[in-house]
């Protein structure tokens, strides 16, 4: 299957932390992260709806924040219920998850698929650490989706996607993949330092002010994020940061 890590922010049912466990165990998926969690993992409820896959749970990795959640992923996708009109483009399962399986399918490469609180969903801001965005289309009467079923039906995507690619293989895809291996891209975390480096200097030179910040800055989000950046690139624009930082402040 697929380097796919599943994260959870905030999930606040343990039933639906054992159900999300044993869906991923039904598609042959593994690494769950777990982000400020609002319930015990180990608890026989959680177990429980695991079944036989109470060791995703055990194994799962705990961590305080999305960025610390997404180190070493090369994409991230989010998923919302509801969609604030925004910069960033809403995308469908078959086409945000076909993104995603690109990286993931070659050395060395993880992408993440990010799921909110039951409750709220995922926030703009936590949004703003994923390059794309993914809904689920359902039937708008009754839009809300158990948190554990939206992961099913995006692992049930991924299978299909690997049954595509693995046992129909396409010279689209084979092209679409070689391309990835033959040019790595950046980890997330080196990115997102990269746009906190970006964000300082902007408002070091007052192209952007604080109250601004965030929208101006999603602009160039997507620019990047859509160039899917390589290690060294990223090296360069942030040496270039550095160097605009050490002008500034020598200019008389």
């Amino acid at each position: 299957m697929f380097n796919i890590r599943i994260i959870l922010v905030e999930t606040a049912g343990a039933r639906n932390l054992g159900s999300v466990a044993r869906v991923m165990k039904n598609f042959g998926l593994s690494e769950l992260w777990l982000v400020n969690p609002l319930c015990d993992r180990h608890t026989d409820e959680a177990r429980h709806m695991a079944v036989h896959a109470s060791e995703i749970l055990d194994r799962a990795k705990i961590v305080g924040s999305l960025p610390e959640a997404l180190v070493g992923c090369q994409r991230a996708i989010a998923t919302a219920g509801r969609i604030d009109k925004g910069e960033m483009k809403v995308t469908t399962p078959p086409k945000g998850l076909s993104w995603l399986s690109q990286v993931a399918n070659s050395e060395n490469g993880i992408g993440a698929i990010v799921f909110g609180a039951e409750d709220r969903g995922l926030s703009n801001a936590e949004i703003q650490y994923c390059q794309q965005v993914m809904r689920i289309p359902v039937n708008p009467e009754y839009p809300s989706l158990n948190l554990a079923q939206a992961v099913g039906i995006c692992c049930y995507q991924l299978q299909l996607l690997w049954e595509d690619t693995h046992g129909y293989e396409n010279l689209t895809s084979q092209i679409a993949q070689d391309l990835i291996k033959s040019a790595p891209i950046a980890p997330r975390e080196d990115i997102e330092a990269c746009y906190q480096q970006l964000e300082a200097v902007l408002l070091k030179i007052g192209y952007v002010y604080p109250h601004t910040a965030t929208h101006r800055l999603r602009k160039f989000r997507n620019i990047f994020d859509r160039a899917n950046l390589s290690p060294s690139e990223v090296t360069m624009l942030r040496g270039i940061l550095r160097q605009v930082n050490w002008a500034t402040a020598h200019l008389d």
